[in-house]
């Protein structure tokens, strides 16, 4: 309706629910007179209505007075204020009050209880707010004019959501922060981010929140009930995530009206919106319901008040005034409040006790016991210091201590930490905000308020970062903004194979993959996937010729089985037909059709066949030539076995081959050992990888196990490997250890050696050790993996003694000048010409000798002397280990004595060196010489007896 502009005061109550035009109606009408004043329920909203009469009027005739913000030119004929700050003693011709049914409300009803009944303008005055509130303005206040608005746009009941599913412009409202908090996070890896509101930030921080919000940079406002008092927002949906608060005393359900103050925030003037729930809940009561989309409530019939006439005798006087209550029943006492818990929590403190005696002093502690808690901690801080600065403000005359005041500000003057040690920074630095607007507690009062706004304003863009890095995906924010800007984006592809749309990064395109960020959200909007494949499709293209011009150099094979181009996976090794030759898997991509997918295919697999044949030229070989007989079938096997064999498994062939055979073998590169056939070029470090690869290949694995390092010739025997895995790698299980196929050879070589020089006694002495880089205790182990068993003799103390101190004067005479040696070596070899079989054999077994201090009394032989006991390894003998010759061995030449035949090994062919045949009767049982020196040809030892019978 029309007001009227008569000269006599009137007082008019507009009233109706959200988006009806009452507030905007007030600044219309304050503006249109000389003066005016409005009292709003949130200094955010006494901030932005500011704001607007400045951008009409100017700055020089509007004023802005909150607890925490005072803008007062001398000129200023407008009043823009929060409820608690208004200058009530103050005449303006208008004055207004908007959300007046915040008189209900348990801890700030009182003050506009307080307004409603006392504060007016000249000529006119005004209260907005909900219907619900009439009952109550028509019993207290006289003569007023009722105007009931409409709501501009239907508001309408749309049922559960999940929230990945809310629609765009939605809000979901929650009553904690760590809720809020929860949400938001969600909201922030389903749909990309979202902007925060909650009572505790500051103005600030929760404008720029909200004008994230407005300007299209995120779609989702997750919020308290802050948002329900009067903040103008485009929302076209508000979704409640919980449906109850802790109002400061208890946990309670919503009323149907806080729940349309809160839903009433959807659909801004002419749009309709719409309210339902979210996350864990399923509904709203039906009747509620009803009566939000109805927009009618259950009328109020009592308001909260407090006695505005004080007594400041004593504070006993006062508490007791602030108690009274009102003879109207309309008019509750409010609970209380909590600037009457900090006055008697003061009242308590002995020292404030005692300075609180005098009225002025009584009036003192009560305007510091008004002092807002922003922190709301919940604990003595508050209290303590209000007690300090009651203190201090005591004294006759007295203000606050610049250095005190100064180094409580310091310490909130720091911008590091997360958001919640922020807000608890921008909190603190509110309190003293307000404190430096009490002129008259402080020596330079400008000076504090322009130091703590600056420091608070620093605090609230600081914490609008955090919580923007923390639920905001910025690249998101961009690109959904882009979209409401343009029909079409822009998209392009970075040399190092970043896709980005509108300049912000979206993914990355790997070889012919494109991998989406994960973190962005947006992605799955149509528009922008549409943007990104337009630069992917021809970039695919061109990436495919590439591939196809491309130098094997930009290939290669790893362990995880793949085949790779520039460093990035396009295909994946398969088993083939044989081990040498697997095939190629194309990794696929959504811009490959049939033809393109065969020529990446077809390329992959010509680098896969080259890159084998260049490798492994030294195992190509041996499937490319032309031979026949055994030595085919053992070349075969040995190409399965990528070059590594055991003897066992291809004894029956190695014993059928010819002396052309061999010769042709060893041409070949391969070589005959005792424990195993294999390839020596095969075990360098580069064929090893690759052979490792085509074994897991092979065996359909995912990937290649971890290769024993390059150069270690013994590796622990990892009972998790296979045996085929370490022959592939060029290593023999032998007991406790993998060893180095070639080393291992050396090793039994050696092993062989040394049985022969000591009469068939072997020790893990250094010589050994040191082939395969093994403990005593590994040693030990491969020797009984080879066939050789421990035992334990009883030697004579002494003898041994004197053999280990021969040792040592051997040791000491090879580090001695070489002209001691030359002088030396007569007698040494003339003192070993001497030295006894029993000498010989203790220097050969001496293992280990114990001999425990507290053990029983030393055993001693026939002639007194003291018996020690030491280890020594014999062979075992073969026929018997096996149940027959050559039957169940592992590694090691067959003997087979006795088996007649024209060629191979154990046949009946000249002896060489001249001492004597092998042969003997079938089957190798007969009498045969103590001892066979006739040398294995294929035993490096062959050679070296070539050589020495060359020198005679």
């Amino acid at each position: 309706m029309q007001i009227s502009t008569r000269t006599g005061p009137r007082i008019l109550a507009i009233l109706g629910p959200t988006n009806t035009g009452k507030t905007h109606l007030a600044m219309e009408r304050m503006l249109a007179h000389t003066t005016g004043m409005i009292g709003f329920p949130l200094r955010l909203l006494a901030r932005e209505n500011y704001d607007r009469a400045v951008a009409k009027v100017g700055k020089g005739a509007v004023a802005l007075i909150t607890g925490e913000e005072r803008i007062l030119p001398k000129t200023a004929r407008y009043y823009l204020c929060t409820v608690e700050a208004m200058p009530v003693a103050k005449q303006v011709d208008f004055l207004a009050i908007d959300e007046i049914q915040m008189c209900a409300d348990p801890e700030r009803g009182h003050v506009f209880t307080d307004r409603l009944l006392h504060a007016r303008g000249r000529h006119e005055t005004m209260f907005m707010g909900a219907e619900t509130i009439r009952p109550v303005i028509r019993k207290l206040v006289d003569n007023v004019e009722f105007d009931t608005r409409a709501r501009f746009s239907t508001l309408t009941y749309n049922g559960a959501k999940k929230i990945q599913r809310l629609p765009a412009q939605s809000a979901v409202v929650t009553f904690s922060a760590q809720e809020v908090y929860a949400v938001a996070e969600l909201v922030r890896r389903q749909k990309g981010g979202a902007a925060v509101v909650l009572g505790a930030l500051s103005p600030r921080t929760r404008n720029a929140q909200v004008e994230m919000f407005q300007n299209g940079e995120v779609e989702h406002l997750i919020a308290t009930d802050a948002i329900g008092m009067g903040l103008n927002l485009e929302l076209n949906h508000v979704a409640f995530a919980a449906m109850s608060k802790f109002d400061g005393k208890f946990n309670r359900g919503l009323t149907a009206a806080e729940t349309a103050q809160i839903a009433g925030r959807a659909g801004r003037h002419m749009n309709d919106g719409t309210f339902g729930v979210t996350g864990n809940l399923s509904g709203i009561d039906p009747d509620i319901i009803e009566q939000i989309e109805a927009h009618e409530f259950e009328p109020l019939a009592k308001v909260f008040w407090r006695n505005a006439r004080l007594e400041f005798r004593t504070v006993d006087a006062l508490q007791k005034s602030l108690r009274r209550r009102s003879d109207d029943p309309t008019l509750i006492l409010a609970r209380e409040p909590v600037d009457e818990i900090m006055l008697d929590h003061l009242s308590h403190n002995e020292d404030v006790a005692r300075i609180a005696t005098a009225p002025d002093r009584v009036q003192l502690l009560w305007e510091v016991c008004q002092i807002p808690d922003f922190r709301n901690i919940h604990t003595d801080a508050h209290p303590r210091l209000l007690t300090s600065i009651y203190r201090y403000l005591a004294k006759p005359g007295s203000k606050l201590p610049i250095d005190w005041l100064g180094e409580q500000v310091l310490r909130l003057d720091r911008y590091d930490g997360d958001i919640d040690q922020l807000s608890s920074r921008l909190a603190g630095i509110r309190v003293w905000t307000y404190v430096s607007h009490k002129h008259h507690w402080l020596e330079d009062a400008y000076h504090w308020q322009e130091r703590t706004r600056a420091i608070e304003d620093k605090l609230s863009d600081v914490l609008h970062e955090r919580l923007t890095q923390r639920f905001v995906d910025r690249r998101t924010s961009v690109l959904l903004k882009s979209l409401k800007d343009k029909s079409e984006l822009m998209s392009t592809i970075t040399a190092n194979g970043e896709v980005q749309v509108e300049g912000e990064f979206v993914g990355r395109l790997e070889g012919f993959r494109f991998i989406a960020d994960e973190t962005d959200a947006a992605f799955e909007g149509k528009a922008i996937a549409s943007a990104a494949r337009r630069a992917l499709t021809g970039e695919i293209a061109q990436r495919v010729k590439q591939l196809e011009t491309d130098e094997d150099d930009k290939f290669a094979v790893n362990g995880q089985l793949d085949v790779l181009w520039n460093g990035a996976q396009v295909g994946v090794l398969k088993k083939g037909d044989t081990v040498l030759s697997p095939d190629v898997q194309v990794i696929d991509s959504e811009f490959f059709d049939g033809p393109t997918r065969e020529r990446v295919r077809t390329r992959l697999q010509n680098f896969v066949n080259s890159h084998i044949e260049n490798r492994l030229k030294m195992l190509t070989r041996l499937r490319d030539c032309q031979l026949s007989g055994p030595i085919r079938g053992l070349l075969f096997q040995l190409n399965e076995g990528l070059g590594c064999v055991p003897r066992s498994e291809l004894e029956s062939l190695v014993k059928d081959l010819s002396d052309d055979d061999r010769k042709a073998l060893a041409k070949l590169g391969v070589r005959l050992g005792v424990e195993t056939v294999h390839v020596l070029d095969a075990l360098k470090p580069d064929p090893v990888e690759l052979r490792g690869i085509l074994w897991a290949v092979a065996r359909e694995l995912d990937a290649l196990p971890d290769l024993p390092p390059a150069g270690r010739t013994s590796v622990p025997n990892d009972r998790a490997n296979s045996k085929g895995f370490y022959l592939a790698a060029g290593y023999m299980p032998v007991g406790p250890l993998a060893a180095r196929v070639d080393m291992l050879e050396r090793f039994a070589a050696l092993l062989r050696q040394k049985a022969r020089e000591n009469d068939g006694k072997v020790r893990p002495d250094p010589d050994l050790l040191s082939l395969l880089g093994c403990t005593v205790e590994q040693a030990e182990g491969v020797f009984t993996a080879l066939g050789w068993r421990a035992e334990v003799t009883k030697v004579k103390k002494s003898e041994l003694e004197a053999k280990e101190a021969e040792k040592k004067a051997d040791e000491a005479a090879k580090a001695a000048p070489a002209e001691a040696v030359a002088e030396a070596a007569a007698p040494v070899e003339e003192k070993a010409e001497e030295a006894t079989p029993a000498a010989e054999a203790v220097e050969a077994v001496a293992v280990e000798a114990v001999e425990a201090s507290d053990a029983p009394a030393a055993e001693t032989d026939a002639d007194g002397d003291e018996l020690v006991e030491v280890k020594y390894f014999v062979r075992v003998d073969r026929r018997k280990r096996g149940g027959g010759a050559g039957r169940g061995q592992r590694g090691p030449r067959q003997e087979a004595r006795g088996k007649g035949g024209p060629k191979g090994k154990g046949g009946n062919r000249p002896n060489q060196g001249g001492k004597g045949g092998r042969g003997g009767k079938p089957g190798g049982r007969g009498n045969a010489p103590e001892k066979n020196n006739q040398i294995n040809e294929d035993s490096p030892f062959a050679k070296l007896k070539e050589m020495l019978e060359a020198k005679g």
